[in-house]
């Protein structure tokens, strides 16, 4: 069933319950954060990762897409293909998650308290693999904002330049890539803001 529009535009933050932790493998402080200039190969390293993310999982995949910086033409990105995978029970792991080990993805976070989201890694190319339901608001906000991004050239040189910033004081201030992406927020809640207004979701 798809969301409704006031679920699409929610904001649901995905703190955890007291006592739990949506880390899998804990991530690295002091890892540089990298933002660099838009790369013309990053469409088709989406399309060779969902080209194999399709061969291993065949019917089990009910969408796969381009999401985030990289999927948006002239906008600065972390070199980092992010992909949204939809599948039919997210929570059911053993239906998708041993294929995708088995074609070298890690799974990173668990958060059955967020929407089922879990995520995933890989590598050659680096790689974010988001999995969610197909009930999910958070992958129709991630197309919308995409859309609004490819067409709005305005809100694409801020959200470059917000980036930029972020990166930088995350850089020197050893902060992981959640600290990098709350200093980014305010600039990006703006945007979609407009973007939402644009697509009809908000008057």
């Amino acid at each position: 069933m798809m969301p409704t529009p006031e679920q699409i535009i929610a904001v649901l933050e995905d703190t955890p319950p007291p006592g739990l932790s949506p880390w899998v493998v804990a991530p690295e402080r002091g890892v540089p954060v990298t933002v660099v200039a838009p790369d013309p190969t990053w469409p088709e390293q989406y399309r060779q990762v969902a080209a194999r993310i399709r061969d291993v999982l065949g019917a089990r995949v009910l969408r796969v897409d381009h999401v985030g910086s990289t999927a948006v033409p002239g906008l600065a990105a972390k070199p980092v293909i992010d992909v949204d995978l939809t599948v039919a029970r997210p929570e059911r792991e053993a239906d998708w998650l041993p294929a995708l080990h088995a074609a070298g993805f890690e799974l990173r976070v668990r958060e059955p308290w967020w929407h089922e989201h879990r995520m995933l890694r890989g590598s050659d190319p680096a790689v974010n693999l988001h999995v969610f339901g197909p009930d999910s608001p958070e992958t129709y906000k991630h197309l919308v904002l995409r859309d609004h991004l490819r067409r709005d050239e305005a809100d694409r040189l801020l959200y470059a330049e917000a980036k930029r910033s972020a990166a930088t004081e995350s850089t020197a201030a050893g902060e992981l890539v959640m600290e990098y992406n709350a200093r980014k927020e305010p600039v990006l809640r703006e945007i979609l803001g407009r973007a939402f207004t644009a697509a009809g979701l908000l008057p």
